[in-house]
């Protein structure tokens, strides 16, 4: 039995935000506006070269939690606007997450549902929590996605 691999988890939150797919694709892929509703990623740019959400683009992403700060690597995956966008994300080599956004035209806008799954290995989610001052990223996680379709569906719904 591999030991060194923690059970895939897996945590989702949707909320339905009165505003088309469009709009809010758009958004959610505006890196650098991301930090106005996350509580932990303050924000990423692209990288080498890229300049939107397009598959196989790079993009660093910066996060804090109080006095703590760290960077992250991702890589999308897919980049079907204005349904999908969904990244997976490394931190120095090392596999940390997928992330990723769904969504579908309802009756009074659209359903986002925000999707996280956990990558990491059992070291690296113990030195994440060291990193972090995370120990529930799970958790966290779910309360942070909560917060995050808030803040977005006010921004959105200007």
């Amino acid at each position: 039995m591999n030991t060194s691999i923690t059970p895939v988890m897996t945590v989702s939150v949707s909320r339905v935000i009165s505003a088309t797919p469009e709009r809010l694709y758009d958004l959610i892929t505006d890196l650098p506006r991301m930090g106005e509703w996350s509580p932990e990623n303050q924000g990423g740019r692209w990288m080498k070269g890229a300049t939107g959400a397009a598959r196989d683009a790079r993009f660093k992403g910066k996060n804090q939690n109080g006095w703590r700060r760290w960077s992250t690597l991702a890589k999308v995956l897919v980049a079907d606007r204005p349904r999908e966008f969904v990244f997976e994300v490394t931190s120095r080599g090392f596999p940390v997450a997928k992330w990723g956004y769904t969504l579908e035209p309802t009756t009074g806008g659209t359903r986002v549902t925000e999707t996280w799954y956990d990558n990491r290995s059992t070291l690296f989610a113990k030195v994440a929590t060291t990193v972090t001052g995370v120990r529930n990223r799970a958790e966290v996680n779910r309360t942070g996605m909560e917060q995050t379709l808030e803040r977005l569906a006010v921004a959105a719904e200007v």
